[in-house]
């Protein structure tokens, strides 16, 4: 199977693209390395002793979809590209819904132009909103708190309208939970372009000496030591969810979204104490009231892609924080060492 991948350079999809090379998909990738850089398809390309098709550009360029569609001829899409900040996409609504809601507009369409019928959509927990009850299934009320979390549910809406429309279609949304971790070799991992605005690269970036001090936001929340609970999920375990989406939109149509996540649940200090152990050293922390848009607590139901996908995350905790600080003492400046 051809497999196109866009934001394929990214956190995400660089691991993906290593898990769908594993087994011999035919891969391409299309990114405007705005939060990635080249160096790592060369990485990727390395450990993989593969070949990655690739091109430079924006999602939103019809022109160089069509370009990309043409040439590459892709049986299925993985649609990472988008941007992914709650903070920020309070700052910037507009862009956020340009981005993630037109971009998916803009791949959809060429997907059209070019016959192309099954996509994997990187969707993310945050449509749910507030919880009703935890843990979230799949059938939780979606009201998101942020725009970032709006952008994705409508860019949802977009992808289940259009396989109504078009009985061939297959889209497969994967509603990710809190990728952290990195690729085992230690040469590929999280590389924020800015500050980082999740825990995970935060706490690397302190604990490398990139920073001083890890800012925990809120500490009165309803949960055993105050702080917020989130379920993390392994990014490599995250990468092998697409490739089990992908033969799943093989042999179904219309779209069905899965949470993909644990359904185990960490507090900001069980992470820093997890890292602590990773690194050897206590990480500096400091306390700040809560952020604007933060929920308590977030948990996923994830037996859905367990019954229907068949698939399972493996990885721990300690896998989770020690292939962190692999990746990020090994490349204290990322990709740019």
């Amino acid at each position: 199977m051809r497999v196109l991948v866009t934001g394929g350079a990214g956190y995400l999809g660089s691991h993906t693209l290593l898990e769908l090379m594993a087994l011999n998909y035919e891969v391409c990738v299309l990114d405007n390395y705005s939060n990635a850089t080249p160096e790592v398809l060369s990485r990727v390309r390395s450990l993989s002793n593969g070949t990655v098709t690739d091109y430079t550009g924006d999602v939103r360029d019809d022109a160089m979809l069509d370009r990309v569609m043409a040439e590459f001829r892709p049986d299925a899409v993985i649609h990472f590209a988008g941007l992914k900040a709650v903070g920020e996409s309070a700052e910037k609504p507009l862009y956020y819904y340009d981005v993630n809601v037109g971009g998916t507009l803009a791949v959809v369409r060429a997907m059209e132009r070019a016959g192309c019928n099954r996509i994997i959509f990187s969707s993310s927990a945050t449509v749910y909103g507030e919880p009703t009850y935890l843990p979230y299934d799949e059938a939780h009320p979606t009201t998101p708190k942020s725009v970032y979390g709006q952008s994705k549910l409508m860019a949802e809406r977009i992808l289940t309208d259009w396989t109504v429309a078009n009985g061939a279609a297959s889209a497969v949304i994967l509603r990710y939970f809190n990728p952290v971790g990195a690729h085992i070799s230690g040469q590929i991992g999280e590389d924020p372009s800015d500050i980082p605005n999740n825990l995970m690269p935060y706490i690397a970036q302190v604990a490398v000496g990139k920073r001083d001090v890890l800012t925990i936001f809120g500490d009165d929340y309803d949960t055993p030591d105050g702080t917020g609970l989130r379920d993390y999920i392994h990014v490599v375990d995250l990468a092998r969810a697409h490739v089990a989406a992908l033969g799943y939109a093989v042999r179904h149509t219309g779209a069905r979204p899965f949470n993909i996540g644990t359904g185990q649940s960490y507090s900001v200090r069980d992470i820093v104490a997890a890292f602590g152990r990773a690194c050897g050293a206590e990480i500096p922390v400091r306390q700040a009231p809560r952020r604007v848009g933060d929920i308590a607590a977030m948990q996923a139901d994830a037996g859905r892609a367990m019954r229907e996908l068949n698939w399972k995350a493996t990885h721990t905790l300690d896998d989770m924080t020690v292939s962190t600080w692999k990746w990020q003492s090994g490349n204290p400046d990322g990709y740019t060492r």
